[in-house]
């Protein structure tokens, strides 16, 4: 059976979740600090409540997709597809030339919650693995026929969320059930309202692309040297995406740790603070598109914490085609989704021979 057509059994979100139930690495601030506003909401700051709910925007994943999706199954686990936003548009032009709001995504993560929500497998796609594109609708309103041989990225371009979202569930048969999005601006905002973030460096990193200059050792990141950091690739690794990939891997995890240690509840300013920044960096799915939802979402990762995240690269190799690009290993690819469809870790040995999981870059951040 191919992999397209493996797509086997997904949940309904509905049914999982008790309570009705976001990163590119933001998703557990934002949805965290909505908890907070919807508390505070009720005791007084009603106001701030409808204020953080129209800074929402959202896709309608399912109405876009129809059908032609992998099967709900209900087992109660969760997977979301989430993705960093990079459009050269507006406030993001000083990373790169305006690209007049061209969606664009440099970074991709299915995160999968397993059965009870106390752990978590992270899988992140290199935004130039060759994949095969099904067919999407376009922004404005065409038919775009796919391809057999298409970078993964050119989804998000040519049919923004839904086009993402469905070949991600072509090319793994699980179902997504919630899609968040994140942008540059967005970013560095949650990061400095959270007070910076703080890594260990073993080594010094300068990359002129991504504008980032830290000495070796423990720094505390502010908005705009962690924009950077997750930004990097010429001056690490290999230079290409898969160790830009280990140094976002890494940052979640410390950003995991920041949040979880500063108390934001116990300080009203910093959470309403993250909770306008965080809401106004986001794109969700129409499910998560209120306050209300967001909240239920982030009390189902309030259990997990940096250690009993598992974070992977799918297994790839260089392209037989095209040596700067990637392309998956169908073996190992399909070691990581069986895994995850049937609630188990992904075994050693889907990533044992994998490029992006050889240390390229995963011991300069810690």
């Amino acid at each position: 059976m191919s992999e397209e057509s493996r797509g086997g059994g997904r949940r309904a979100a509905a049914d999982r979740r008790p309570q009705k139930p976001a990163k590119r690495k933001a998703l557990a601030i934002a949805a965290w600090s909505a908890v907070g506003v919807v508390l505070l909401g009720g005791a007084g700051l009603g106001w701030f409540y409808f204020k953080i709910n129209g800074n929402l925007k959202t896709v309608d994943i399912d109405q876009a997709l129809g059908a032609d999706r992998p099967q709900n199954v209900n087992n109660g686990s969760m997977d979301i597809l989430v993705l960093g936003s990079d459009s050269r548009a507006g406030a993001n032009g000083e990373y790169g030339r305006d690209d007049g709001g061209s969606a664009r995504s440099d970074t991709a993560m299915i995160v999968h919650l397993y059965e009870g929500h106390k752990k978590a497998t992270v899988v992140s796609i290199p935004r130039d693995t060759i994949v095969n594109r099904p067919s999407c609708t376009t922004s404005n309103g065409k038919t775009d026929r796919g391809s057999s041989r298409s970078q993964f990225n050119e989804s998000f371009t040519i049919g923004g969320a839904a086009c993402a979202v469905k070949t991600v569930e072509k090319m793994s048969g699980i179902r997504m059930d919630h899609y968040i999005e994140v942008d540059f601006t967005g970013f560095k905002k949650i990061i400095d309202n959270l007070g910076g973030v703080e890594v260990t460096t073993t080594k010094p990193i300068k990359d002129d692309g991504s504008h980032l200059n830290l000495p070796a050792g423990t720094n505390r990141l502010n908005g705009e040297q962690a924009l950077g950091l997750v930004r990097t690739r010429k001056s690490v690794g290999d230079g290409s995406d898969l160790g830009r990939i280990q140094l976002q891997q890494a940052f979640i995890k410390a950003l995991i740790k920041q949040v979880k240690s500063i108390g934001i509840f116990d300080n009203p300013k910093r959470l309403l603070d993250l909770a306008d920044t965080g809401t106004k960096a986001l794109t969700t799915d129409k499910s998560l598109g209120d306050v209300k939802s967001l909240m239920g979402f982030a009390q189902s990762l309030q259990g997990i914490d940096a250690q009993n995240m598992h974070m992977i690269t799918l297994p790839v190799a260089p392209d037989r085609y095209d040596p700067n690009r990637v392309a998956p290993l169908a073996k190992e690819s399909k070691m990581v989704w069986d895994a995850l469809l049937a609630e188990q870790s992904v075994p050693a040995e889907a990533t044992a021979n994998s490029a992006g999981d050889k240390g390229q870059a995963g011991d300069i951040v810690r």
